[in-house]
């Protein structure tokens, strides 16, 4: 008899535009040349929503994120007709938490009052920093006035629950630089902050021509810092990059790192999808644009998570919460009974990286710094790669 259980279902959807690629950035984006393919993009998407709604048949969406790439470079009007589509062929919870992200540069003064009418009720803005030589290190095409200016717009047209994403450990930055930038941040008065640190990803510009980066021990004492001052802001790490004020943690990428399913609509999205009796299936569809859309009604390659590879990708994604998971949660995720992962757990509970309370189980504040190592811990011998994991921050 099969331990799986149906999980939560989000949904997310790609758009693959920027006006500039950013030299660390290592999503599926691509930078806009000429007009913006927009109502034909949008006509591709609700196909695409259209084609995978069978399988998903019944099962409520609890989030949607729109992410990229720019969604803000899609009027309100296109990003309302996506959103009409999704309540059209799937089942929308009534409390659904639908995110766009956004970029400071892209919006015009008065346009989230209009994303807000057509459904938006989230917003993670991309600021990265309040230091103009660093924004333009990172290839950034906004200010932070601009950032400013976006933030004054989201409480003006009544979204209060928006996200600012944050970079540290960024070039020539020290203690001091990075605790400017979340002073900057904390007074915009957002519900939500992602924290994450600059590493140089393969494929980028900066892993061809990297910038001089601070070293571990100072990106190290950065993080403390920062951390210790959000806590005195009211605002809770509850996973290794994100910080949240009481009843504001992200419904959708918790769904994410508690190993729920998710749709993945539009070009190079990924989708994960559980069926009984026993079966997690990753989705993939083409990254290029043009080629998504050449493909519509867009058919996504499907791949089955092999047994041996679903304890480390359940870890990847629950040991990454502070609060770490209740064991039932694993067999109910993966298929498989907890008994078989005792032993591996005890001997990272003996390293002190791992700490059992109760049911629950969660990484130490040493596993947290250590989290690769003990990964590799639940890593399969021979592994398969099976794609991305959709999350809206980098990881």
């Amino acid at each position: 008899m099969s331990l799986l259980v149906i999980p939560p279902l989000s949904l997310y959807i790609h758009f693959p535009w920027c006006v500039r690629k950013c030299p660390y950035c290592d999503f599926n984006s691509y930078t806009l040349h000429g007009e913006l393919a927009e109502d034909r993009y949008v006509d591709a998407l609700e196909q695409d929503i259209q084609s995978q709604s069978l399988e998903v048949s019944g099962r409520d969406i609890i989030s949607l994120f729109l992410g990229g790439g720019t969604p803000s470079l899609f009027s309100p009007e296109a990003i309302g007709r996506v959103i009409a589509a999704a309540r059209k062929h799937l089942t929308v919870a009534a409390d659904v938490e639908i995110t766009m992200e956004a970029n400071p540069g892209t919006i015009e003064r008065g346009r989230f009052a209009e994303y807000r009418a057509v459904g938006i009720n989230r917003v993670s803005l991309g600021a990265q920093t309040f230091d103009p030589r660093r924004l333009e290190i990172l290839g950034r095409i906004h200010s932070p006035d601009e950032t400013r200016h976006a933030a004054e717009e989201l409480h003006s047209a009544g979204i209060e629950n928006f996200n600012l994403d944050l970079m540290y450990a960024l070039p020539g930055q020290d203690i001091t630089a990075a605790l400017r930038d979340v002073e900057a941040a904390i007074a915009l008065a957002p519900m939500h902050l992602s924290h994450y640190q600059l590493t140089l990803e393969p494929g980028t510009v900066f892993a061809a021509k990297p910038p001089d980066l601070p070293s571990d021990d100072i990106a190290a004492g950065i993080l403390t810092a920062c951390t210790d001052r959000l806590a005195e802001a009211g605002f809770a790490q509850y996973e290794v990059s994100a910080y949240a004020r009481p009843g504001r943690r992200c419904r959708h990428n918790l769904n994410y790192w508690n190993f729920g399913d998710y749709l993945g609509v539009g070009a190079g999205a990924h989708g994960k999808l559980t069926f009984l009796p026993g079966s997690v299936v990753r989705t993939t569809h083409a990254r290029e644009p043009r080629r998504y859309l050449t493909s519509v009604p867009a058919t996504a390659t499907r791949a089955s998570v092999p047994a041996e590879q679903l304890p480390f990708e359940f870890m990847l994604n629950a040991l990454r919460l502070v609060e770490g998971f209740e064991v039932s949660t694993f067999s109910e995720r993966t298929g498989i009974p907890w008994e078989r992962m005792t032993a591996k757990v005890g001997a990272l509970v003996k390293r002190q990286l791992l700490v059992v309370e109760g049911t629950r189980l969660r990484s130490s504040y040493l596993g947290l710094q250590f989290l690769n190592d003990v990964l590799l811990s639940f890593l399969a011998e021979t592994p398969r790669t099976s794609g991305s994991f959709g999350l809206s921050i980098a990881v």
